[in-house]
């Protein structure tokens, strides 16, 4: 089994749970950015397993921007081959779209930004045991692709996670830890003319609150996805930087 992992990015925001998570697990995370003109890894059988963040950019952007067309292609392939995949919000959303589903705005134009509750399905099993509430930052949701199965809802936005085959599409941000989250306050001044916005004060007691059970889980999802442990194999290389700041969305 290879040992290497490839991380799609959209901006040279580097999270901060994940990536040292698998390499201390011994594999090799390699970061790509196709908005910096990234090629994305042709051969499959050379990677355990790909990981596509957020980012600014929506998914129907694939529509007529290049590099996000590539992506939206480059996802289609991998999970055609049954390859272990996970989509972390703009990564979701881009897997939704690759297995035929639509991504829009709420219907009431509004966001999901803070910490919200999901509800787990019956189909999620034990998923999701020890968590409650998750971190959001986004205004865009998937539809559920045919064939997945839906693993947990959200009142504002109901489809929050699925699954179809190895493939694992998230609505929101595990990686974020309540560092990231305190950046992002900081540095996004509109951020509460948003509508639907979770209010500054409960955003900042809501880190304080759900950060620690948040990383305690995606730590334990991680091992749980990407199965087996490998030998250690030195630190993960980094391929590019991009030049975007902002990575949530």
């Amino acid at each position: 089994m290879s040992n290497r992992v490839v991380m799609v990015v959209h901006s040279e925001w580097r999270e901060k749970r994940i990536s040292p998570h698998l390499t201390a697990r011994g594999y090799q995370v390699e970061c790509r950015c196709p908005a910096q003109g990234d090629r994305l890894p042709e051969n499959v059988e050379d990677y355990a397993a790909a990981i596509v963040l957020g980012g600014v950019q929506s998914a129907n952007d694939a529509d007529n921007v290049d590099y996000m067309r590539h992506e939206l292609d480059w996802i289609r392939r991998w999970v055609e081959q049954d390859r272990r995949y996970l989509g972390i919000c703009l990564g979701g959303q881009l897997l939704a779209r690759a297995l035929g589903a639509r991504v829009d705005v709420h219907p009431q134009g509004l966001h999901e930004i803070g910490y919200w509750p999901i509800e787990p399905t019956k189909e999620s099993g034990d998923l999701f045991a020890g968590l409650g509430h998750v971190y959001h930052w986004h205004k865009e949701g998937f539809e559920l692709p045919q064939g997945a199965e839906l693993l947990a809802r959200g009142a504002r936005f109901p489809h929050q996670a699925f699954r179809r085959g190895r493939a694992y599409g998230l609505q929101f941000h595990p990686e974020v830890t309540g560092e990231d989250a305190r950046g992002w306050l900081g540095e996004t001044s509109d951020y509460e003319a948003r509508p639907g916005a979770q209010p500054r004060d409960l955003h900042l007691a809501s880190i304080e609150k759900h950060d620690a059970a948040l990383g305690r889980w995606t730590l334990r999802f991680i091992d749980r996805w990407i199965g087996e442990r490998v030998a250690d194999s030195g630190p993960s290389p980094v391929s590019i930087v991009a030049t975007p700041r902002v990575a949530h969305g």
